[in-house]
């Protein structure tokens, strides 16, 4: 299974509000002092299950660790 977005390409990242994230949504997040696009997988309150397309889990992050939502893809 290949991923939602291949590496290099362009991806237009917006601020978003965490109340409207859901899952599916791709993100930009802070994962162990990196920062990558990742789907959330899962909500709960204001903590975010994120993981990639491959089936994997990176675990949970707040709300601060998302710094805006994918809107397209080139």
């Amino acid at each position: 299974m290949t991923g939602k977005i291949e590496s290099g390409q362009l991806c237009t990242v917006g601020p978003v509000k965490s109340e409207d994230l859901q899952v599916g949504d791709i993100v930009l997040c802070k994962v162990n002092g990196f920062q990558y696009l990742h789907l959330i997988k899962a909500v709960q309150g204001n903590r975010f299950q994120i993981g990639n397309n491959r089936g994997r889990i990176n675990g949970w992050i707040g709300e601060n660790g998302i710094y805006g939502k994918c809107l397209s893809v080139e």
